[in-house]
C-alpha cells in the first residue's frame, strides 16, 4: 500500500503510505515533500521538508512531523516561505525582534553591569517608551532614520538633554542590532545631530542650597516629624556627602564600627569601584539611633515596610518641608564648601567619591586619603551640627 506515486499528495496518502522514499508534492507544491524513514524500531517515521534556492543555494526546509503537522498546514508553511524568499528575507533566520523586544535585550545585556538597586533600567524603559514609543513595534531591521527624527525632533531643543539621552539609547539599540546581523547601518548615529542641530542648552544643576543654609535645613527635617528611617537617611547622607542610592541602599554589613568606617561594594557606587567612607562623630550617632530601630540587621534605613527606600521618598521629604534642594544638591552644597575652605581639591574629590580621570595621575594615585579625609568630615560635620 503508498508503493504508487502520486502527482499530489493527498490526506489519505499521506496517512496510508508505508513505503520508505520522499515523495513530493507536484510542481505546484512549492517544493514540499513528505520524507518517509523507518526507524530502528521498525517504525515509520514521516517528516515534511521543502526544497528552495536561497542566495543561490539549494536548501531544505524542515517543516514539522506528520501528523502533527498536517498535509494542509504543511502546505501553509511552505507557501509562508516561498513568499519570504521573494521578498529578500532568509526564512531560515531568526525572527527579527521589533525595537521594544530589542530594548528589553539590550537592558538584559546591560543589567549585569548596572548598580544593583540602581534605576537604569527603569530609566531606559520609561524614556525609550515616552519618547519612541512610535519606534515600538517597528522591526529593528526597519527603523529609518526618518523615523528616530520624527521621535527626536519635538524634543530635541526643548528638552535637550532628555533628547541626548533618548538618541544615545536608541543608538545602543541599534548597534546591538548591527552586531545580531539584522541590519548593517545605525539610523541614529551623527546623521540626526547633524540634521537636527547641535542642542547646546545648558545643563540644568541639580538644586542645591548654599553650605552655610545646611544647618538649617537639618534641623528643620529634625523637627519635621518624618518616619525616621526617612529622617535618618536625609541626616546621613549630608553627613557623609553621599549619593541617595548608596544611602538608601546600606546595609549593616558594610558598617565597621571599631574603625569608624563604612565600606560602599563596588556594584554600588557609580565609579564601580569600592568607596570607603570615614565616619564622624555625628554620622556614628544617626547610625546609633538606626541601630535603636533594626536591631543592626538588613538595610540600615528600611522603608515602613522593610524595604529599600524609594528614590522619590527623600525628595519629597524636603518638598514639602520647603527645603529648596533635592538630595543630590547636598554634595554640591559640601563641595563648594571644599573649595571655599581651601580643602585640597583631591581630598574633595575622594571624599565625594569620584574617580580621578587622568589616567596618568590615576596610575600614580594608589591611596584614597582615608585619613586625611576623616578629619575633613569630622570639620564638615561639626560645620553643620
Amino acid at each position: 500500500m503508498g508503493s504508487k506515486r502520486p502527482k499530489t499528495l493527498s490526506a489519505a496518502f499521506v496517512r496510508t503510505v508505508n513505503k520508505p522514499g520522499r515523495y513530493g508534492d507536484g510542481r505546484g507544491g512549492h517544493g514540499l515533500s513528505l520524507l518517509v524513514t523507518r526507524r530502528t524500531n521498525g517504525r515509520l517515521s514521516k517528516r515534511w521538508t521543502q526544497r528552495v534556492r536561497i542566495d543561490g543555494r539549494e536548501t531544505n526546509l524542515g517543516l514539522g512531523v506528520y501528523p502533527v503537522v498536517t498535509l494542509s498546514e504543511a502546505r501553509q508553511k511552505a507557501l509562508g516561505n516561498r513568499r519570504s524568499i521573494e521578498q529578500g528575507r532568509n526564512p531560515k533566520s531568526p525572527a527579527v525582534p521589533t525595537f521594544s523586544q530589542a530594548t528589553e535585550q539590550v537592558i538584559e545585556l546591560h543589567s549585569a553591569k548596572w548598580k544593583t538597586g540602581g534605576r537604569s533600567a527603569e530609566l531606559w524603559r520609561s524614556s525609550l517608551g515616552r519618547f519612541a514609543g512610535p519606534l515600538g513595534d517597528i522591526r529593528v531591521d526597519r527603523v529609518t532614520t526618518a523615523q528616530v527624527l520624527a521621535v527626536l525632533s519635538p524634543i530635541w531643543h526643548v528638552k535637550a538633554e532628555t533628547a541626548r539621552k533618548v538618541r544615545q539609547r536608541i543608538s545602543v539599540v541599534m548597534r546591538w542590532a548591527i552586531a545580531q546581523g539584522y541590519r548593517e547601518d545605525n539610523p541614529a548615529d551623527e546623521r540626526v545631530v547633524a540634521a537636527l542641530g547641535r542642542n547646546s542648552r545648558p545643563p540644568v544643576h541639580q538644586r542645591a542650597l548654599h553650605h552655610s543654609q545646611v544647618r538649617d535645613a537639618i534641623g528643620t527635617i529634625e523637627t519635621s516629624g518624618a518616619y525616621w528611617a526617612a529622617e535618618a537617611a536625609l541626616r546621613f547622607l549630608v553627613l557623609t556627602a553621599a549619593r541617595s542610592g548608596e544611602v538608601r541602599n546600606a546595609t549593616w554589613d558594610e558598617i565597621d564600627k571599631h574603625q569608624k568606617v563604612w565600606s560602599i561594594p563596588a556594584d554600588r557606587t557609580k565609579t564601580g569601584r569600592p568607596h570607603r567612607v570615614p565616619l564622624s562623630g555625628a554620622a556614628v550617632s544617626v547610625l546609633d539611633e538606626a541601630h535603636s530601630q533594626t536591631g543592626g540587621r538588613g538595610l540600615m534605613f528600611p522603608s515602613i515596610r522593610g524595604k529599600v527606600q524609594s528614590s522619590d521618598g527623600l525628595a519629597k521629604l524636603l518638598k514639602e518641608n520647603n527645603i529648596g534642594c533635592v538630595p543630590h544638591g547636598f554634595r554640591t552644597s559640601f563641595r563648594n564648601w571644599c573649595a571655599e575652605s581651601g580643602v585640597a581639591r583631591e581630598v574633595a574629590e575622594r571624599a565625594l567619591g569620584h574617580s580621578i580621570r587622568n589616567r596618568a595621575e590615576a596610575a600614580y594615585s594608589r591611596t584614597d586619603l582615608l585619613q586625611r579625609r576623616r578629619q575633613l568630615m569630622q570639620q564638615w560635620a561639626e560645620y553643620i551640627t
